[in-house]
């Protein structure tokens, strides 16, 4: 296999984090060029932080973390499909940005589906993030707080995703 040269490092981590959470090109280009900077800037935090914070932030990736669904397309697709009440409303958008305090619940009469009752919330050996707390009996999610980015590991050099897109 030949070496990569440094802008080959730097778009394989790029590709590799995209493909974590399941986005387009534009989607992630949108988070890391214009909201997490924007937010880096007026939250003083590094910017690597702020693009984390917004892709564990989104809906479909709560669902995931809180083992509603066993994959990010999964979750993507039950949302999409409405089968959650987010602050006991209707959502179906699974790139929204949840907000410490917003409740996360599956729809009443779908609790009772072999999606949710085979769901691996069931089990107790999964590890839900601190910042989220579950009710497994009930399927509700309420996001404590934001993630603490220290806490997430990841396969990639965050920083190296926003060194390739300072490039372009």
């Amino acid at each position: 296999m030949p070496r990569l040269s440094e802008y080959g490092k730097l778009l394989r981590n790029k590709q590799v984090f995209k493909r974590i959470y399941a986005l387009t090109e534009k989607q992630f280009k949108r988070i890391v060029m214009d909201l997490a900077s924007k937010y880096a800037k007026n939250k003083w935090l590094w910017h690597d932080k702020a693009v984390v914070q917004f892709l564990e932030r989104r809906l479909d990736s709560i669902v995931l973390k809180a083992w509603l669904a066993k994959t990010i397309m999964q979750a993507r697709q039950m949302v999409v499909h409405g089968h959650f009440l987010l602050n006991w409303k209707k959502h179906n958008i699974p790139s929204y940005f949840v907000i410490p305090g917003d409740v996360i619940e599956v729809k009443e009469k779908l609790k009772s589906s072999s999606a949710y009752t085979n769901a691996p919330v069931n089990t107790s050996s999964y590890n839900v993030p601190a910042w989220l707390k579950t009710d497994k009996s009930t399927f509700k999610v309420e996001v404590l707080d934001l993630p603490r980015v220290d806490d997430i590991k990841f396969p990639v050099d965050v920083l190296k995703v926003v060194e390739y897109y300072a490039r372009s």
